[in-house]
């Protein structure tokens, strides 16, 4: 197994710039020229994306930013101790030892329990002190290797097991006999990358623990693996910490327990308050307690969350969970059409009826179809026709059904797909399914929170909460809701079809700008989630104003990218050399709507990069809905032009003028604006 980190790794006393962004940049170019790296810029590119979630900062003047990257070989640590200090988001200050973290893709468990044992070291006040007295590469590299050394643990150290790597677990001892009952605290970990942010939570937790006469029992599910908690140490304890930014495994273990959910940073910057909110937790009968199959959070911390946050997350793990369907669906339907003709829809039914391909139709179906690859074609097309048909007919059921699982987790998701299903029924559309799952997994988290007998918990998830669920949420479609709401989709089909001219082009300038306002934050999602739901209802002969909506979003979502590969060819002296790889990139990332390619120039560069963005997405968006642009596919670019009919070549002329105006707006502001001074703007938070 190849070293971690060599001298050559290591940076004493280095100015790397004043922001994050500059630091991960010189860091990630470091492991490149050590050949542990193909590409810098991606590599860099990926430590910012996983910057932007979640700030590395952590007390005591330390840094971890960390990422996992296909542009890494070997898994590498790079570090630097800075001069000046830079920003990293810890609430006590700026950080000048920072760790950077390189994991490959596949990055074997010995190489990640050596990763999470360093990040594990980082909350030492004696190795951090160490680090910043050490005077040559060699005594930093030394230091380093020390604390990763698969040594066993000296019997001193016995009480800081409790959050071994793998999992670690602390059997909670019994009381003194003429002493009070200690209290009994377990806690799980985790964050989106598994390497350092849970391990360091967990020791902090346990540390503090100690520190408080705490009884105490950490799960960390990390990357290095994890074993589960014993059943007798969560059945002992008075309350759960769950310090996670990702769903807790198997979280129904601690069912009716009082429970503190919180981001994962939070307990590495907060253990104390956290340990104390679980004590009052475990005193208060009226506390929040895991129920019995609800759903974990994953990026926010539902104790605190209001119902706008939570509305929002719903409906983005709706749209999330149903765009496969969306994209599968349409990219067949659209095959169908090319294969088969636009005819294909009055005999699909027929020929998948009466026909296989060693039984392909006759003159007499052939002479109702204009499809140019004769009867395997037309059977062909019929079948891919189809088939496409009918997972586009999941998209209500999904959106519902999954909406409902952001609630309440498995149990919502049967109430969650029936009332999906009653929503098509009734004709109430995506509207209808967002209400139906809305309903569905507010019932069932409701009944989920039910305080039943014991013997009673293993039937809430599979039978008591899907059956009153269903009851519930399609009841209350069929009986009020339905209705009302397939009136309110028909008058907004009729809105759309009936859109033309100026409201048509105004519309196309609204989600085109929203498209590139954050680049895959939430208005941008809500844009995208507004033309995906839409395919659902689009038809190309009575309703194909989704259809121009789709292609409205589509084209706008690929300027960006597409613009700042065109600037960095023509002006790649206004950019720096990293930029100008990741401009290369941009053009394959654009072409096929992936707008994460003008990321890297949106967070180091946001008040001239985004306004740009901006002013040419909201072009295009307004000319694809002037032009009458269709595509039946949600994503692809222009990969699936088929899926545009004939209206192709509008789609690829509208997407090159907004491409041209940003390109051009983006030039001339970094020619004649000045950038802002650091830290006079946040990046624009982006998704990955």
């Amino acid at each position: 197994m190849s070293e971690l980190i060599t001298p050559q790794l290591v940076l004493l006393d280095a100015d790397l710039g004043n922001s994050t962004g500059e630091v991960i940049e010189k860091l990630a170019s470091l492991v490149a020229e050590q050949g542990r790296a193909t590409d810098a810029s991606a590599l860099a590119a990926d430590g910012k994306a996983r910057e932007a979630k979640t700030a590395t900062g952590v007390p005591g003047g330390i840094a971890i930013p960390h990422c996992r990257s296909t542009a890494v070989t070997e898994p590498t640590l790079a570090m630097a101790r800075l001069n000046p200090k830079v920003n990293f988001g810890a609430k006590d200050g700026e950080a000048d030892l920072v760790f950077f973290i390189a994991a490959p893709d596949g990055a074997d468990q010995a190489h990640l329990k050596l990763l999470s044992k360093l990040a594990r070291a980082l909350v030492k006040k004696s190795f951090t002190g160490a680090l910043r007295e050490a005077k040559s590469e060699n005594e930093i590299v030394e230091l380093v290797r020390e604390v990763v050394a698969d040594k066993p643990a000296a019997p001193a150290a016995a009480p800081a097991a409790a959050a071994a790597p793998a999992a670690a677990t602390s059997e909670a001892s019994p009381a003194a006999a003429n002493g009070p009952k200690k209290k009994s605290i377990v806690a799980v970990t985790a964050c989106p990358t598994g390497i350092a942010h849970t391990y360091m939570a967990a020791d902090s937790l346990a540390q503090t623990a100690e520190e408080m006469g705490v009884e105490f029992a950490v799960e960390t599910q990390g990357s290095s693996g994890s074993t589960p908690l014993d059943p007798a140490v969560i059945e002992a304890a008075d309350a759960v910490i769950f310090a996670v930014d990702v769903d807790v495994r198997d979280r129904g273990r601690f069912a009716g327990k009082p429970v503190i959910q919180v981001p994962v940073k939070r307990g590495i910057d907060e253990p104390e308050k956290l340990i104390n909110d679980a004590i009052a937790a475990s005193e208060d009968p009226q506390a929040r307690r895991v129920p019995a199959g609800a759903a974990a959070s994953t990026e926010e911390n539902k104790d605190n969350e209001s119902f706008g946050a939570g509305l929002k997350r719903a409906l983005l793990t709706g749209v999330s969970y149903m765009i496969p369907f969306v994209a599968g669906g349409g990219l067949l339907i659209a095959l169908g059409f090319l294969l088969g003709g636009y005819s294909i829809t009055n005999v699909a039914d027929d020929l998948l009826g009466a026909n296989t391909l060693f039984n392909l139709p006759g003159a007499d179906v052939m002479s109702q179809l204009d499809t140019p690859f004769g009867p395997v074609g037309a059977y062909l097309g019929a079948v891919a026709f189809k088939i496409g048909s009918l997972s586009m007919g999941f998209l209500v059921p999904a959106l519902a059904g999954y909406i409902a699982y952001a609630y309440a987790d498995r149990p919502g998701i049967a109430p969650g797909f029936t009332a999906g299903a009653v929503a098509g029924f009734m004709g109430a559309g995506f509207i209808g399914g967002i209400v139906g799952g809305l309903i569905a997994g507010l019932a069932c988290r409701w009944i989920g929170s039910w305080n039943v007998p014991r013997w009673m918990r293993g039937l809430m998830p599979v039978v008591i909460t899907p059956l009153l669920g269903s009851i519930i949420a399609s009841g209350l479609m069929f009986l009020f809701l339905g209705g009302p709401i397939a009136k309110l989709t028909e008058a907004l089909n009729s809105w759309l079809s009936g859109m033309s001219g100026a409201a048509a082009a105004v519309l196309g300038l609204i989600l085109g700008l929203m498209m590139a306002v954050d680049l895959g934050g939430p208005v941008n999602k809500v844009a995208y989630s507004f033309a995906v739901a839409g395919l659902g209802t689009a038809s190309l002969a009575d309703n194909p104003a989704p259809m121009m909506i789709m292609a409205a979003v589509m084209a706008a979502g690929m300027v960006p990218p597409l613009a700042l590969a065109l600037a960095t060819t023509v002006a790649s002296k206004l950019f720096t050399e990293a930029e100008r790889e990741n401009g290369k990139a941009a053009w394959l990332l654009g072409a096929a709507f992936i707008s994460e390619g003008a990321i890297p120039f949106a967070a180091a560069d946001p008040l001239r990069v985004i306004p740009a963005s901006m002013v040419g997405a909201g072009v295009t968006g307004s000319l694809i809905m002037s032009f009458h642009v269709i595509s039946q596919a949600p994503h692809g670019g222009i990969f699936v032009f088929f899926a545009m009919n004939n209206t192709w070549p509008l789609f690829l002329l509208a997407t090159l003028i907004g491409t041209v105006i940003s390109a051009v707006l983006v030039v001339i502001l970094k020619k004649f604006v000045r950038k802002a001074p650091v830290g006079a703007a946040e990046p624009a938070k982006v998704a990955a």
